[in-house]
């Protein structure tokens, strides 16, 4: 007896599907599209059928931002070797990791950021997602080094080492938009060079060595 096969038809998966669509006219044009319902028209679906999946620009931007962390974070975390690492080479990973996925995708980057003031302030809508998802990778090295006490736990100041180094990502990214240099060498100078500093700062100083023995002759006399 014959039988035959049905293959089924795969399911599209139109959230990919107008992500892609997003960065290829941002890519071909230097703009994102006009509006939802001429960029719907373009995707050969109606402007309801899209807001299934984004209500804005800045929803689809904010979910590419949110795509390139996870990205960086999961080639982070498939090395064994990760796990091995102090805070401070932790960061180092992530920023030399998220660099590295950033690349294949700079010309859509340059063409929505390139022009940004350095200190993209106003912070852009559609990278609030993405602060939030990186201050919480920030707050565990943080807590892991304060643990290990390769960060001091200091009143207030601690309070805010999440902030610092959100405030080392823009700089990073806005560096690396500016670079020049074959294999953006400088920038991975600048992480590097900047990175040491941060945790430097934020490392048992000989300021707390003093202020510590001093509390110990206080509490002791």
């Amino acid at each position: 007896m014959e039988t035959t096969t049905k293959k089924k038809s795969a399911k599209k998966d139109y959230r990919k599907i107008i992500l892609e669509s997003y960065m290829h006219h941002v890519l071909e044009h230097g703009h994102e599209p006009v509006s939802i319902f001429k960029f719907s028209k373009e995707l050969k679906m109606t402007e309801g059928e899209f807001y299934t999946y984004f209500t804005s620009f800045d929803s689809i931007k904010s979910a590419i931002w949110v795509e390139l962390f996870d990205e960086t974070v999961s080639q982070l975390e498939s090395q064994e070797v990760y796990k091995e690492y102090s805070v401070r080479e932790k960061f180092l990973g992530f920023l030399f990791t998220w660099i590295e996925v950033l690349k294949n995708n700079r010309s859509y980057l340059l063409s929505l950021y390139g022009g940004k003031p350095k200190a993209m302030s106003p912070l852009p809508a559609e990278m609030k997602i993405f602060r939030e998802r990186f201050k919480d990778f920030a707050s565990e090295i943080i807590l892991e080094g304060k643990e290990t006490q390769e960060i001091a736990n200091r009143p207030i100041i601690s309070d805010r080492y999440d902030e610092a180094l959100w405030l080392q990502v823009l700089f990073v990214f806005n560096y690396w938009l500016s670079d020049q240099t074959p294999g953006f060498e400088k920038t991975d100078a600048a992480i590097e060079k900047s990175v040491n500093l941060a945790f430097d700062l934020m490392g048992k100083s000989a300021l707390d060595s003093f202020l510590d023995f001093a509390k110990f002759l206080y509490q002791t006399k």
